[in-house]
């Protein structure tokens, strides 16, 4: 299944300059969902991270990482409206950076699910290239 970025802005609550996934190109809801990220120099956050060498933030990789995550909680009708929210984040890693002109690919993997709170396993790639990784604790909660 595909999502365009209007289909995302109907299941995630975060808008510019937080909505941090340009694409959904794969998902099953529930269990897992792969999307795209397109790096472009008119990100605010290169401006300033780092002049003359402008890098992707972490946090916001994983932060991408966790809205891809958040859609495939978020997509089955159930648990429209509700927010994620980050519980803890463990076994994060940053392998190389993101830079302007990357497409990252996101690929998040519901492992836990009790009730309305669980966790989420994600990686972020650059090409081949493994670029982020980590554990997402969550929960969904009302408005």
């Amino acid at each position: 299944m595909i999502l365009t970025v209007e289909d995302i802005m109907e299941i995630l609550p975060h808008r510019y300059p937080l909505l941090l996934v340009d694409r959904i190109i794969e998902l099953e809801p529930m269990k897992r969902a792969v999307g795209i990220k397109n790096a472009t120099m008119n990100e605010l956050f290169f401006q300033g991270h780092f002049p003359g060498n402008p890098v992707m933030p972490g946090v916001l990789l994983t932060e991408a990482i966790a809205q891809v995550g958040g859609i495939a909680l978020l997509y089955p009708e159930e648990n429209r409206g509700l927010t994620p929210m980050f519980t803890g984040i463990d076994k994060v890693r940053f392998r190389h950076p993101v830079k302007p002109g990357d497409q990252v690919r996101m690929e998040a993997e519901v492992v836990k699910i009790k009730g309305k709170m669980g966790k989420v396993e994600g990686k972020a790639y650059v090409g081949d290239k493994l670029v982020a990784s980590g554990e997402y604790m969550f929960a969904l909660v009302r408005k």
